[in-house]
């Protein structure tokens, strides 16, 4: 099994860059895509199987971005594809209503005990716009807080950044959103008991948004305690609590991430995993809040592409390959490779956090518990060691402010090879080594 030697050959990568950068912002359609953060151009990617990917010229990689935890199963896992092929026979959208999409959300309603109602989108982004919307009209309140390093998605008052207090008004994190739209959303920094207590005081809270296992500033486990505090928070404070589980649903645990840690949650947004590696999310949660959207209640939302065949096709095949069997292989695979990578860290000030199916290589002494910790890693570092993996046939996310999506296709020697790997990695970062 071929993998990429020392030096990559990545003339035809370069090549498209250039073409793409061109027609496409950036050269890519989506930022991290670019490979910035670690200082290099990015690859182009040709084709893909379990958990290896190939690109355009040829250098072969063990894959730990897998779509961004989209491929739980790896890529072109076969019932999948199979499943997406015979979908695909039938027509690829109808606009209409279809008997896979009333079957894929009764299997996430019996997975998930909070998702009594679904209502499908083809994006993330749409789905947490939707909770939101949902918990504002519930509410007849308009304040949103949401936690300093949480992504969830781009829509404006999401994409806010804290200001300079513990719990402020948030502030536009990109031009183009209207700092009154950004001051909609309260943001606090992730694990501090005291600032969510005092954002919550104020009487016009409709919602705090948060990922259960934050996973989109590395991954940031919540402080012992905290996942509670910000239930009884929310019920005091007579708001919504949504729980953005479009990483960690369906992907640590059969029922996600707040059922995993006993709180429930008043809405779940979900993706990723839901999709089966094809466009589609979905915002859940119990009927008396699900049918204020129209046409059963006022709340509009609405999308062309919503339901699509072919990602709830690649979705149910997904759901049903994800058996206790299969969260358990998962399991000791991300905590065979989480130790395996500590261990070959070796005493450097290198930290590695692991639950089921994610990991982050933080390049800090000890794990950060929020992303001010984050910010104080060594990002050079990492971005060094991520070109020298990628060198030895490692495609591991190029940013420390992502994670790693182990998946069920990892096997035993993946592993084996990929810690091979990291040694040599961390080895060449040394002085007298050949890091670039």
């Amino acid at each position: 099994m071929g993998t990429v030697g020392a030096a990559l050959n990545d003339s035809r990568s370069a090549a498209l860059f250039a073409r793409a950068s061109a027609v496409i912002p950036g050269g890519v359609n989506s930022p991290v895509r670019a490979m910035r953060a670690i200082g290099r151009a990015p690859l182009f990617i040709e084709r893909a199987a379990g958990a290896e990917i190939v690109d355009v010229d040829g250098n072969r990689y063990t894959d730990y971005v897998c779509s961004w935890g989209a491929l739980i199963a790896g890529h072109a896992e076969p019932s999948v594809v199979e499943a997406v092929r015979t979908a695909a026979s039938l027509g690829t959208s109808y606009g209409a209503p279809t008997a896979g999409e009333v079957e894929l959300a009764e299997e996430v309603s019996r997975r998930m005990p909070a998702a009594e109602m679904l209502r499908m989108t083809s994006s993330g982004t749409e789905a947490a716009m939707a909770a939101v919307r949902i918990a504002r009209a519930h509410t007849g309140r308009d304040i949103v807080i949401k936690f300093a390093g949480a992504y969830h998605g781009h829509s404006d008052g999401l994409l806010a950044q804290a200001g300079s207090g513990l719990a402020t008004q948030g502030l536009p994190a990109s031009p183009g959103i209207p700092a009154a739209t950004a001051a909609t959303t309260i943001v606090v920094p992730w694990n501090d008991r005291d600032a969510l207590v005092t954002a919550t005081e104020r009487g016009d809270i409709a919602a705090i948004i948060a990922e259960p296992l934050p996973a989109n500033m590395g991954l940031i486990p919540p402080a012992d305690g905290f996942l509670e505090l910000l239930r009884e928070r929310a019920d005091g404070a007579r708001a919504l609590l949504i729980f953005d589980e479009v990483i960690s649903g369906f992907r640590v645990g059969r029922a996600g991430a707040g059922e995993r840690a006993g709180v429930r949650a008043d809405l779940l947004v979900l993706g990723k995993i839901l999709g089966g590696g094809l466009p589609a999310a979905a915002v859940a949660g119990p009927r008396h809040l699900l049918e204020l959207l129209a046409p059963s209640g006022a709340v509009y939302q609405a999308g062309t592409l919503s339901g699509n065949p072919l990602a709830v096709a690649a979705g149910r095949a997904t759901l049903a390959l994800l058996d206790e069997g299969a969260y358990g292989r998962l399991e000791r695979t991300t905590e065979r490779l989480g130790a395996g990578l500590l261990k070959e860290a070796g005493g450097r000030p290198v930290s590695v956090v692991w639950r089921p199916g994610l990991l982050t290589v933080f390049f800090a002494t000890e794990a950060p518990r929020d992303l001010g910790e984050v910010q104080q890693a060594d990002l050079g570092a990492y971005g060094a060691w991520c070109r020298e993996l990628l060198a030895r046939g490692v495609y591991a996310p190029p940013s420390q402010f992502e994670a790693w999506f182990p998946s069920l296709a990892h096997d035993d020697d993946h592993v084996d090879r990929t810690l091979a790997a990291a040694a040599g990695a961390f080895a060449a970062l040394e002085p007298g080594g050949n890091g670039s």
